[in-house]
């Protein structure tokens, strides 16, 4: 895959000449070029200015939100068994800004470039003890240039969902010998496990740890300040609640219909909305989307500045970062990108809630979905008005609905320890 090699590195090349044009925007995409333009002088710079030679040095790097809520579990727990470690975060998405500047870590910024003198300069500034990736996501130059300097490279919360477009030709070709270069790869279960043998990772240093990411949700959730502005309202004033996270357009098309249906039946029922993106144009065109259907509807907002969501009917989450929290005032939980081609977000976060779940056929992706399916904290909806007869279940049913929640918080308790498993795995490779 030489010629492969060649024709990855010059279009990442070709990336990197027109990110000054793609960086000049506002929207998320310029944000990102903005932020990996000069990704390589931030490393760099603390790594030349501020790097402690005395203490380990790890450099964790994860895709987006999700990945990173994995790898910060990770973190905290590498620092409660190696309290003077260094850790370097990188992410790729710039929906992972803000939980970044939250992490327990001494610097952050986007992944620079995947070239040669790029990636070569950065390690040899930031000199890590370890580099390690987040769940999916391994990048062919940053690994091969750590072999070089002898830097061992893990993969933690490894996921290979059977759908995977890396498990596919050309792609699984040209990225067998990245694999290859992992020291170690702790898988979240047996069948990712086997998917990673596939694509090349030596079955000799895979163990299957679990996902740390159900430890930092169990933690947060069991945390929760019902006292806080963004939850008290809720709970002063209790009403049949659907959460609807992480949602596309897609989803909205079926879950308004089924709204409608369901309303039909549970007249005090109140819907909290999480769109995917956030943006005040795509917050304020669904609240007139549903106020035109009659709803009464406020953003979370206007919500926090009155205390109250009295007479609401809807409420729209305008900010990344609390739907994890929201999801405890519900009962029942919505995660969107089931109708999407990427698949469907984190169900793990509405099952710590003790939720019982819905989302759409495209789940695949998750192997916490499918566990949640088998265990029958979950249901697959394929339209609007399954979706309208899955919710009517179990808001009318409520032992039924009992039985689904305790099934997906049992889920969580039963899985939580990933992150201890994952550190017991990786200490010896991060050095004396």
């Amino acid at each position: 895959m030489f010629q492969g090699r060649i024709v990855y590195r010059f279009l990442v090349g070709v990336a990197r000449c027109v990110a000054p044009i793609l960086g000049t925007g506002t929207g998320k995409i310029a944000h990102g070029f903005k932020g990996k333009l000069v990704a390589h002088e931030v490393l760099a710079k603390w790594g030349k200015e501020k790097r402690d030679p005395h203490r380990a040095t790890v450099w964790v790097h994860a895709p987006s939100v999700g990945e990173s809520i994995q790898a910060c579990a990770v973190i905290e727990a590498l620092r409660a068994r190696i309290p003077r470690v260094q850790v370097v975060f990188t992410h790729f998405s710039p929906s992972a800004v803000e939980f970044s500047g939250r992490m327990p870590v001494e610097v952050f910024s986007y992944l620079p470039w995947d070239l040669i003198r790029t990636t070569g300069s950065v390690l040899d500034a930031v000199r890590p003890d370890l580099l390690i990736f987040s769940k999916t996501e391994v990048w062919p130059v940053l690994i091969s240039e750590a072999q070089k300097r002898s830097i061992p490279v893990a993969l933690v919360g490894g996921s290979v969902p059977s759908n995977a477009g890396r498990l596919r030709q050309p792609i699984r070709s040209f990225m067998r010998a990245t694999w290859q270069g992992l020291t170690l790869a702790c898988a979240i279960a047996d069948d990712d496990a086997n998917r990673l043998q596939s694509l090349g990772v030596s079955p000799e240093v895979i163990s299957v740890t679990g996902d740390p990411a159900v430890d930092a949700v169990a933690q947060r959730v069991s945390a929760v300040d019902v006292t806080a502005n963004h939850l008290a309202p809720f709970y002063s004033d209790n009403r049949p609640t659907v959460i609807a996270g992480s949602t596309w357009n897609t989803d909205l098309k079926r879950l308004l219909v089924a709204l409608e249906i369901v309303r039909t039946v549970v007249g005090e029922i109140r819907i909290v909305i999480a769109p995917h993106e956030p943006s005040d144009f795509g917050v304020s065109n669904l609240c007139e989307r549903l106020e035109k259907r009659s709803w009464s509807t406020r953003t979370l907002k206007e919500v926090e500045s009155i205390a109250s969501v009295s007479g609401v009917d809807a409420v729209i989450i305008d900010r990344v970062g609390v739907l994890p929290d929201l999801y405890t005032v519900g009962h029942i939980g919505y995660v969107g990108g089931g109708f999407h081609r990427a698949g469907v977000h984190s169900v793990i976060e509405p099952a710590a809630a003790r939720l019982p779940i819905i989302f759409g056929p495209q789940y695949r992706n998750s192997s916490a979905a499918i566990d949640l399916l088998k265990e029958g904290a979950a249901k697959v909806v394929t339209d609007a008005e399954g979706l309208a007869d899955s919710l009517l279940s179990w808001l009318e049913d409520t032992k039924e609905r009992s039985y689904a929640a305790n099934r997906a918080f049992g889920y969580i308790q039963a899985h939580k320890g990933a992150a201890e498993r994952t550190v017991d795995a990786l200490t010896h490779l991060v050095g004396p």
